[in-house]
């Protein structure tokens, strides 16, 4: 994936490119976090989309890059991603990761390994890729299947969506 590359470091976001949909392609709302470490840099990025007028999101994918702290989690534990889908929609119930199969995907001329997790909430979606530049891409998604139109649509953003100002 020639595309996903490492850019020159910005101290106002990611030094790494972000691939998710665009938001001009999203008919809901968008948020966008990032993961700071104490030094500054950016340990990761997560979208939020939001599909329920306010009322809790559809989707977070996530972009976390080789050594953040929010990568490393147990065998039946569940990726960052989920934790913060269940934040938003304020549900408490604990939720472990029950078992994962690997699918191979095309996101154009790419084949992407994809890691479909299935979780103890049947009502979550969950997958996980890896890029060629080691970011772990995580998709969760709430009450939807999450199906390989979706793969299409994922593009780096530009990197002034990410810019402080």
């Amino acid at each position: 994936m020639s595309f996903l590359r490492r850019r020159s470091a910005t101290p106002a976001g990611p030094d790494f490119d972000v691939l998710a949909m665009d938001p001009g392609d999203w008919p809901g709302n968008l948020g966008a976090g990032l993961l700071p470490a104490p030094d500054g840099s950016c340990q990761g990025v997560f979208l939020r989309y939001d599909l329920f007028g306010g009322r809790g999101p559809a989707m977070i994918i996530g972009n976390l890059p080789e050594g953040s702290p929010a990568r490393e989690v147990e065998q039946d534990e569940i990726p960052f991603e989920v934790a913060q889908l269940l934040l938003a929609l304020e549900n408490e119930e604990e939720v472990t990761v029950v078992g994962s199969e690997d699918v191979p995907v095309m996101q154009g001329d790419n084949l992407l390994i994809v890691r479909r997790l299935k979780l103890s909430e049947s009502r979550i979606s969950c997958v996980q890729f890896d890029r060629s530049d080691n970011v772990l891409v995580t998709i969760a998604a709430w009450d939807r299947p999450i199906t390989d139109d979706l793969y299409a649509l994922l593009k780096p953003l530009p990197a002034e969506l990410f810019q402080q100002g």
